[in-house]
């Protein structure tokens, strides 16, 4: 193989580009522009590698005329999909369930289950946050009880979400008395490794889910939904969907939290009781 054609398959053509974006914002409604070409050549290879393929070229043809697929639509999801997380990102939103959101919905509640989801969770940085908020408080509330739910859509994530495994890296933004409360060393001291304790785990479940499906086998009636950081990858009317269809498993007074970049949404949905300029009220 000459330098030249090494380097052509290494490379994703304009009308291979096209054809995954356009899956992709199919699948999973996020639109790649023609800035997000360089990533994704990055991100494919891989799948190239994993597959053994000679190039991008013969693995997107393979997608597309070969009945790749399949098989293959899960991982290139994975490949694709970003999953930045932190425990206690935008901290605001964890101090406003604990101070306004709790407290309000333990009101009308009594001591039914509150329900929490966690759409998007990615490796679960986000539902492990809740948790530790909520068990905290129920330290001094014993009627207080909580379910936490956290879905994505790539699997790989939700493995490492499940394991609750992670780096002692990510424990800067975590408050020292939670570190010591909610995390396990490991037991090798060579190692770098915390884990969830078994208590927030057992209170803590994890789906795959896409938000771009008709209907979510989720519960109606949560009462704090966390979808942080993915609508600014939709279209505006894939955002409308994705809002009402969230909405619609809220009971009456629930709340819906989303990213700092993502406040305009009041303006996608009409009758959403804005808060807080990210926190909105059914």
């Amino acid at each position: 193989m000459t330098t030249a054609n090494a380097l052509h398959t290494t490379q994703l053509s304009d009308r291979h580009f096209r054809s995954v974006a356009q899956l992709i914002e199919q699948q999973v409604g996020i639109k790649l522009p023609a800035a997000k070409r360089l990533m994704l050549e990055g991100r494919l290879h891989k799948r190239v590698r994993a597959l053994n393929f000679s190039g991008i070229a013969e693995y997107v043809d393979n997608l597309f005329e070969e009945g790749l697929l399949e098989s293959e639509l899960t991982h290139l999801i994975d490949v694709v999909t970003t999953n930045k997380t932190d425990f206690f990102r935008e901290p605001s939103h964890f101090t406003f369930m604990k101070d306004v959101a709790v407290p309000a919905l333990s009101k009308t509640r009594g001591r039914q289950e509150l329900k929490i989801w966690s759409a998007a969770c990615s490796m679960g940085m986000e539902a492990y946050t809740a948790a530790m908020v909520l068990d905290d408080m129920a330290r001094s509330s014993r009627s207080l009880r909580y379910r936490i739910l956290g879905t994505d859509i790539s699997t790989a994530v939700l493995a490492l979400a499940r394991q609750a495994i992670y780096t002692s890296d990510v424990l800067a933004p975590v408050p020292p008395e939670f570190v010591k409360r909610y995390f396990l060393r490991s037991k090798d001291r060579a190692s770098d490794e915390v884990r969830i304790v078994p208590e927030l785990r057992r209170m803590t479940n994890f789906m795959r889910m896409n938000l771009m499906d008709a209907t979510y086998p989720v519960d109606r009636d949560v009462d704090i939904i966390f979808c942080r950081n993915v609508l600014i990858y939709f279209e505006r009317e894939t955002q409308r969907k994705v809002i009402e269809q969230l909405c619609s498993h809220l009971r009456p007074g629930g709340y819906l939290m989303v990213g700092h970049s993502e406040s305009m949404i009041h303006s996608v949905v009409p009758g959403l009781k804005q808060v807080q300029p990210t926190i909105f009220r059914v």
